[in-house]
């Protein structure tokens, strides 16, 4: 890997734990360890990407009580989920809470390792869109509300001059305030410009 990806193994039997770390460090990607869901959510900081490898059975915390608690704080770290107690009713639970897999124990080597490259890559993907978004947020903040206006209606489509008339403004006010949008945001098309702002505001435009 590249960057700082790390690895939560997540596991009240301390010989599990460690073979997972053991693993995922021999692989070249950092590991830490926790023995409980608790001790994780206590000392979790927002680090990503991430992945969590957990047991389903632990004392205190479940691995599928743990997912939930990660829904409930807006946490979306893909969680990899072991079991040496696998069942119908456990594994439905654990997909619909969004595990990306359920590994029965003990666990091929190579398995779990696809398991965990795959959701380091798409956490890292999450992870960039992520920032893209909170960086385009704080763009759009430092617009004047007559910039704003002008990137509506960029984004509806209108013209300069069908601009000019809603805003009742000169067209070349609002060429002026197209050229301050693309250099606040960014970007050099509208295409990226609408593309920036759907990732920003989802359900605004």
């Amino acid at each position: 890997m590249t960057d700082h990806a790390v690895v939560y193994a997540i596991d009240d039997d301390a010989a599990s734990r460690k073979a997972v770390t053991a693993l995922v460090g021999a692989l070249g990607v950092e590991a830490v360890g926790f023995s409980s869901a608790e001790e994780f959510l206590s000392a979790y900081q927002g680090r990503r990407p991430a992945v969590i490898v957990t047991d389903v059975r632990m004392l205190g915390m479940s691995g599928v009580e743990l997912q939930e608690e990660l829904h409930r704080r807006g946490v979306a770290i893909p969680v990899i989920v072991m079991t040496a107690y696998a069942s119908t009713q456990l594994t439905v639970r654990a997909m619909r809470n969004g595990a990306v897999t359920l590994l029965e124990k003990p666990c091929n080597e190579n398995e779990l390792w696809e398991a965990i490259r795959d959701s380091l890559a798409a956490d890292r993907e999450a992870w960039q869109l992520e920032l893209q978004r909170i960086d385009t947020q704080a763009r759009l903040r430092l617009m004047s509300e007559k910039e704003r206006q002008v990137l509506d209606c960029m984004i509806a489509g209108d013209a300069n001059k069908v601009t000019a008339r809603k805003l009742d403004v000169s067209v070349r006010t609002v060429e002026n305030h197209r050229r301050k949008v693309f250099e606040k945001m960014g970007v050099d098309s509208v295409a990226e410009l609408v593309r920036l702002v759907l990732l920003a505001e989802p359900g605004e435009s």
